[in-house]
């Protein structure tokens, strides 16, 4: 797994109590296709993503066009923007690596209406 990004969640990121900036982890699952966020040893969150080469239909090259799937936060770690971290590290890795990116997620849809400046590496249909 490849270590992405550290961010600092809004509040306190434990459930049992405040977690520093350097427990919170995104890490790239290439494997699983997934971005994994950890909060210190827990997985905590995953950011499903899938390349379009391999999606029926969609004419896209290897590596070219990438579809975010889902999010999912484990539920008692909800509401301390933990899925916006997680989102935020997916577009940072996703520009690095050139991709052009395809928001299936509801969650990945309403966090670009929150933050367009990730507009720009949508996939133009």
């Amino acid at each position: 797994m490849d270590h992405i990004s550290k961010s600092s969640p809004a509040g306190s990121a434990s459930a049992s109590g405040n977690v520093s900036a350097a427990d919170v982890r995104v890490l790239d699952d290439p494997a699983h296709e997934r971005f994994d966020l950890w909060l210190g040893d827990e997985l905590v969150g995953i950011l499903g993503y899938r390349d379009e080469d391999d999606i029926p239909g969609f004419t896209a090259k290897p590596g070219e066009v990438v579809a975010f799937m889902h999010t999912v936060v484990k539920e008692e770690f909800g509401g301390r923007g933990l899925a916006e971290t997680l989102v935020r590290a997916a577009f940072d890795e996703a520009r690095a690596r050139g991709w052009k990116v395809r928001p299936i997620c509801t969650y990945v849809q309403r966090y670009l209406s929150r933050h367009p400046e990730s507009l720009d590496i949508l996939v133009e249909d």
